[in-house]
């Protein structure tokens, strides 16, 4: 998952770099969500081991 958010985040950069600031703008937008994802499932991960 954290995997994908990278991907999404170079995605983001490269558009807006390029000025495509749309697709700059959603690739973002789904790398945040994928990232935040990914630290709520790590957290459950972690606290289902610890107990």
């Amino acid at each position: 998952m954290l995997h994908y958010a990278v991907i999404f985040l170079v995605i983001a950069l490269i558009a807006a770099v390029l000025g495509f600031s749309g697709i700059a703008g959603a690739a973002s937008n789904i790398a945040w969500i994928l990232f935040v994802v990914f630290l709520i499932l790590a957290a459950i991960s972690f606290f289902r081991k610890r107990a």
